[in-house]
């Protein structure tokens, strides 16, 4: 799960005081799934849990739109919604890392300023990608879940998941990416998956989805 590991390694330091010992261990999160409850079980002492807002939903600062298309019909539907707002800084969430690397490079031909960050990139490759769409040189970062974790990326203003995540705290925290801090955002999701698996995938966010 996530940064698991490196949390474990962190909090089992021999110098890293315990709880006997007075140490005061915060946890913030998007959603509290049953990974994370065990995580806080395992290192805090009776610990509380505060919930602010809906947890494990979308903010309201942040708009969202599900379109239905084919996986074929994908590319041409994501350059009409580029080009409806094409200024705005655009995070593109795929499954794969093969996908990511060929679309960057189609938008890239179709004359668009595109970066990438995937696992296949080394790691000065992504450091490059990440500070050109941070800079505003490339307006368009097309990334997948493992590669964008635990990444700061301040003002973006649209995330569009081109492959619907598989669950919806995925779905949760890659639109968490926008609308920040009172700002408003935008989220589009392409599905081509049947209504009935869509609206199990999103419905425990309490969207409403017809």
């Amino acid at each position: 799960m996530g940064f698991e590991p490196q949390i474990r390694e962190i909090v089992q330091k021999r110098d890293m005081p315990s709880c006997r010992e007075g140490r005061m261990t915060l946890m913030f999160s998007a959603t509290f799934p049953k990974e994370i409850q065990k995580l806080a079980q395992a290192f805090m002492r009776s610990y509380i849990w505060i919930g602010v807002g809906r947890v494990g939903g979308a903010v309201d600062t942040v708009e969202q739109t599900f379109m239905v298309t084919s996986n074929r019909g994908k590319p041409e539907v994501l350059t009409q919604v580029l080009n409806t707002n094409p200024t705005d800084s655009t995070l593109i969430f795929v499954a794969m890392k093969r996908t990511a690397a060929w679309l960057e490079g189609h938008l890239t031909r179709l004359g668009y300023n595109a970066a990438a960050i995937h696992g296949d990139m080394e790691q000065r490759e992504r450091e490059q990608s990440l500070s050109t769409f941070k800079s505003g040189k490339s307006t368009f970062l097309v990334a997948t879940d493992v590669a964008a974790r635990g990444l700061d990326i301040p003002k973006v203003s649209h995330v569009i998941n081109y492959d619907l995540p598989q669950n919806i705290d995925s779905y949760v925290h890659r639109i968490g990416r926008t609308g920040r801090i009172g700002n408003h955002g935008w989220a589009t999701s392409f599905y081509a998956t049947g209504p009935e698996e869509f609206k199990e995938m999103i419905g425990p966010a309490g969207f409403g989805i017809l």
